[in-house]
């Protein structure tokens, strides 16, 4: 097992060198989930592990809600383990924490005092093996930290080398998050099992690829990736020519075991266009793989007037610098300076007339508006502050549910109860993406990724009640 010295040396090297996912990751430590696929026979694999596209019909996941993010549970291994993982559209990498003495996470004290979610035990599963330097995965991995050939790398003979039979294990990659987390594991191959809708139908999915990870910076636990790469889960379950939706539940709902918020891969998530307004994809030249939009504009409260948003929240600049990033590994939305300070201007002008500003709150908690807003009975009103509309490339427009704009700190008090603006500044605007949708703004929203047609979907939606009617609560 790596020394502490030795990770962080590997992530001052690695975090200049390359960075394969971006956005600020704000994440906690959560509980878990239900993993579902609908079939009605049995669809072959291809060699690099992943379903045909053709043959694969409908998954649906319930996701698990906490604190800042949704989780997956993934069940691997022969016999399977159960192992509960972010779901994650800024990245791609699948990784689990491997070892349940040895798996080391630096600088997660809160994980290591509160550590409830088991990890993955390579040695007891019996179809657990390494990945091979010549895999395509492999070379995915490691194709932006060196120019080397991985089974160079391995030390394969020049003549395996040549005839490209290597048969070494795939050296142990360094693969890193925006907000500097850094994850150092080894590509393994295993089963992956998944279950259908219907009670007692399980499918297997041999070959699956995943990082097995001994040690982490600031990464506690597992990320299902749901990018466009070759590692991603979509990727290797075949659904990159078809898409994904989710409908994630309210933050009210966070912790709560008795209901989960449906996430939906296959044709079904992309079927139904009713009441849906797309806008289109935009395609980085410097993160391909991840999915772009365009902002407009945006309007506060009721006015007829908009606020203009900067060009590079709509297009890419020559070295492919802009656009706005939809991550639902970001918790909260970014934009970019000084477009964001000019926001916080017209919703404080807006706002400060009726209300007075809970300051001591903003230096506690670092959000940037608090107010103290009546709270009649000592019950919780949505409607008395100013709601924020976004407006996107194809004329898209989303009215943000009032729960995803301004968010009460606490329960109320003394008939008051102060509540902050869920929005952030943009660290680092001049590279990479211009702003970043997160994901507490797309809470009550059904967000459709229609990756045929290279458009993103948006529609207002109770998603609590789409969880009831697709079975997801627990009586």
């Amino acid at each position: 097992m790596m020394t502490t010295s030795n990770l962080l040396l590997l992530l001052i090297l690695f975090t200049l060198s390359f960075d394969q996912s971006i956005a600020n990751k704000r994440r906690s430590f959560p509980t878990s989930l239900v993993l579902g696929l609908t079939h009605s026979r049995a669809a072959p694999l291809t060699s690099s592990g992943s379903i045909k596209p053709l043959q694969v019909l409908d998954i649906m996941e319930p996701l698990r809600e906490i604190r800042d993010g949704y989780l997956i549970s993934l069940n691997i291994g022969t016999p399977p383990q159960v192992i509960l993982v972010y779901m994650d559209t800024g990245s791609d990498l699948i990784w689990v924490p491997c070892g349940n003495v040895s798996f080391d996470c630096i600088d997660c004290d809160d994980y290591k005092n509160n550590k409830l979610l088991p990890n993955f035990s390579p040695s007891y599963s019996t179809s657990s093996v390494r990945d091979i330097c010549s895999s395509s995965f492999c070379i995915d991995i490691h194709s932006s930290d060196n120019d080397y050939d991985p089974c160079i790398m391995a030390g394969c003979s020049l003549a395996n080398l040549l005839r490209g039979t290597c048969p070494r294990p795939c050296p142990s990659f360094a693969y890193t998050y925006g907000a500097g987390g850094l994850v150092v594991g080894l590509l393994t191959r295993d089963t992956l099992r998944v279950h259908g809708t219907n009670p007692g139908i399980t499918r297997e999915v041999l070959n699956f690829c995943f990082g097995c990870v001994g040690s982490t910076y600031r990464e506690p636990i597992g990320i299902a990736g749901f990018g466009r790469g070759e590692l991603s889960l979509p990727s290797q379950l075949g659904f990159l020519q078809k898409g994904f939706s989710h409908c994630f539940l309210a933050f009210k709902f966070a912790n709560n075991p008795n209901i989960s918020s449906p996430l939906i891969l296959g044709e079904l998530a992309i079927s139904s266009e009713e009441d849906l307004q797309f806008t289109p994809m935009l395609k980085s030249p410097m993160y391909p793989n991840y999915y772009y939009i365009g902002l407009e504009s945006i309007t506060v409260g009721n006015s007829s007037a908009t606020t203009e948003v900067p060009l590079n929240l709509r297009e890419f600049d020559s070295f492919g610098n802009g656009g706005m990033l939809i991550d639902s590994g970001t918790t909260y939305t970014h934009l970019p300076e000084p477009f964001y300070s000019k926001l916080l201007s017209v919703l404080q002008s807006t706002i400060s007339t009726m209300y007075p500003r809970a300051t001591e709150h903003e230096t506690r908690t670092g959000f940037d508006l608090c107010y103290k807003i009546p709270s009649p009975n000592n019950t919780l009103v949505d409607d008395l502050l100013p709601s924020i509309t976004l407006h996107f490339l194809n004329n898209v427009t989303l009215a943000l549910p009032q729960g995803n704009v301004f968010y009460a700190m606490g329960a109320p008090s003394n008939f008051t109860v102060v509540k902050c603006l869920l929005l952030q500044s943009m660290e680092d605007g001049d590279y990479g993406p211009a702003g970043v949708f997160g994901s507490f703004q797309q809470q009550n929203v059904e967000v459709v990724y229609d990756l045929e047609k290279e458009r993103i979907g948006f529609q207002p939606m109770d998603c609590a009640s789409a969880a009831a009617s697709q079975g997801l609560h627990k009586s």
